[in-house]
């Protein structure tokens, strides 16, 4: 099982490599949350205390059934929304977080598009999957 620190170095790794011209402005904290099916991972900026809060699903634990992968696109899916002024003190750059594709034009400018790919892949699984879980219920 994945833990806490586990995650802190998959997101070290992934700045440091591939955001290094993004300035760490405030604090940010990455941790797992609660097991969550839809919502793979969120970021949070507490305007009281400035700091940045990454959660990442706790189903991304489960080393069997979520490649790192999976977990590393969250991961830096959430570092673009930091990039670009949402949940951080960076001048927002874009109106909404996700407009016009600018996730997917982020990761492959920065030699993540491998990533995207692999998330896109396991997402026509993880759907068919959750028909049937739902289903099923």
């Amino acid at each position: 099982m994945r833990d806490d620190k586990w995650l802190l170095a998959r997101l070290d790794h992934l700045w440091s490599n591939y955001f290094s011209d993004v300035t760490q402005v405030n604090p940010v904290f990455i941790r797992f949350g609660r097991f969550a099916r839809l919502r793979f991972g969120s970021i949070r900026l507490d305007k009281r205390t400035k700091k940045t809060y990454i959660i990442i699903s706790g189903m991304f634990k489960d080393t069997a059934k979520i490649p790192q992968e999976i977990v590393d696109h969250t991961i830096a899916h959430e570092l673009c929304h930091y990039t670009h002024g949402f949940s951080s003190p960076h001048k927002r750059l874009h109106r909404f977080p996700h407009e016009g594709g600018i996730i997917k034009a982020e990761l492959q400018n920065r030699g993540l598009i491998h990533l995207y790919k692999a998330y896109r892949d396991w997402m026509k699984d993880y759907r068919e999957e959750l028909r049937g879980y739902y289903r099923h219920r």
